[in-house]
């Protein structure tokens, strides 16, 4: 048991350690990053649109199957 504390801390030593390093990571990279998302969301908008429909239409569906039991 002591094994499994002490192991549950190293890693969360460890994410700690990942999330505090920044090296490499510039506001450059950062900002390119966001417009490069931004501009897939663009292009894929009627994708993501229709994906989103589909699946709150199923949602929709199966809790009015749900609530008729």
């Amino acid at each position: 048991m002591k094994a499994v504390a002490q192991n549950r801390l190293a890693c969360r030593d460890f994410a700690a350690e990942l999330a505090d390093d920044n090296a490499g990571m510039g506001t450059i990279e950062i900002v390119l990053i966001i417009v490069v998302l931004i501009g897939l969301v663009l292009v894929f908008k009627e994708n993501i649109n229709g994906v989103l429909e589909t699946v709150f239409g199923t949602i929709d569906s199966g809790v009015s199957q749900a609530a008729t039991y």
